[in-house]
């Protein structure tokens, strides 16, 4: 079915039958009820928090045994929240720091460990041209242009392999 379509459908049924569809949405479908949730009660200081904590995790995992935790060093769980915030049409300004606060924490880990992957290198530099992009698509680099300068320094600081 095409939008216009839709649109069809939808001038067709009075406010109850579209009450009703749009209930019945929320009730089936978890996107809905996620999305209908966040726009009635935009909680995004405690999602990003939730974001950070869980992005964290991944380069130094809570240890809840005696045994130590490895770390897994997982870019796809920014990259999760990062689609799930901009799906839910969540400050730019928020996107852009969970984007940034994924490169940081990765060269936070990396200025304490040797990372022999070459994948990993390749994957913050893909992480931080989608940044730029972003950045230059909202209009938001000159806000965040200390970050960015100081990702650079340490990038090269810690002598990170460039892309090949």
């Amino acid at each position: 079915m095409s939008k216009r379509d839709l649109k069809k459908y939808l001038n067709k049924l009075n406010k109850e039958q579209l009450e009703e569809q749009i209930l019945e949405l929320y009730e089936k479908f978890s996107p809905v009820k996620v999305y209908y949730n966040f726009v009635f009660n935009p909680k995004e200081e405690s999602l990003l928090q939730e974001c950070k904590i869980k992005i964290s995790n991944e380069y130094f995992p809570i240890k809840t045994t005696g045994r130590g935790k490895k770390p897994k060093m997982r870019r796809s769980v920014a990259q999760k929240y990062i689609k799930h915030f901009t799906v839910l049409g969540v400050d730019p300004f928020i996107i852009l720091d969970v984007m940034l606060y994924n490169i940081e924490i990765a060269q936070t880990f990396s200025s304490g460990h040797a990372i022999k992957q070459e994948l990993f290198y390749k994957s913050m530099l893909s992480s931080f041209e989608q940044a730029i992009i972003f950045m230059i698509a909202n209009g938001i680099l000159s806000e965040f242009k200390t970050r960015i300068t100081a990702i650079h320094n340490e990038t090269i600081l810690q002598k990170w392999k460039k892309r090949t």
